[in-house]
């Protein structure tokens, strides 16, 4: 079965962001680097020898990352969920990965690159998947109100 690897198109941070996530995420390595070669330098505006795009591994999931220029721009239409079961792992990546904490809703994170991140507890996919609908009605109400998701607070709602 073939594999998918997200490719994240910056600007020309990818050897910044690849060293950062590195440091973020506690199993992560950088795979590979490639650089730019001579051909191409008409399109790509890149000089021969600068970095094209790191591969990394976060935690057994691959990322390329690709210094592509100003031709795109990131959204939050995509972002990657990180599943965290204690609050102290929501703590942990909320702090280290959002840009501006007091600009983020309901556990979305953007970080200093544009990549977005949805930092949550698994059981609120659970709760919010539960056949009784005032406590999937408590559940997004109290999640809605949040910035940094709170479990605690998710499982109160939950319990009505």
């Amino acid at each position: 079965m073939p594999q998918m690897r997200p490719c994240i198109w910056l600007d020309h941070e990818a050897e910044e962001a690849a060293n950062f996530y590195v440091s973020v995420f506690k199993n992560a390595k950088i795979l590979s680097t490639t650089y730019y070669p001579e051909t191409g330098q008409e399109i790509t505006h890149k000089a021969p020898g600068s970095v094209l795009t790191v591969e990394v591994d976060l935690d057994g999931n691959q990322f390329v990352l690709l210094n592509g220029g100003k031709v795109f721009t990131l959204t939050p239409a995509i972002s990657f969920i990180i599943d965290c079961p204690t609050q102290a792992d929501i703590d942990y990546y909320w702090d280290r990965l959002s840009a501006v904490p007091e600009a983020e809703q309901c556990g979305w994170v953007c970080d200093k690159f544009g990549v977005s991140w949805q930092i949550a507890p698994p059981i609120l996919d659970t709760y919010l998947r539960d056949k009784d609908k005032d406590k999937r009605e408590r559940v997004m109400g109290a999640m809605m109100a949040m910035k940094k998701l709170d479990i605690a607070k998710i499982e109160q709602a939950y319990a009505g």
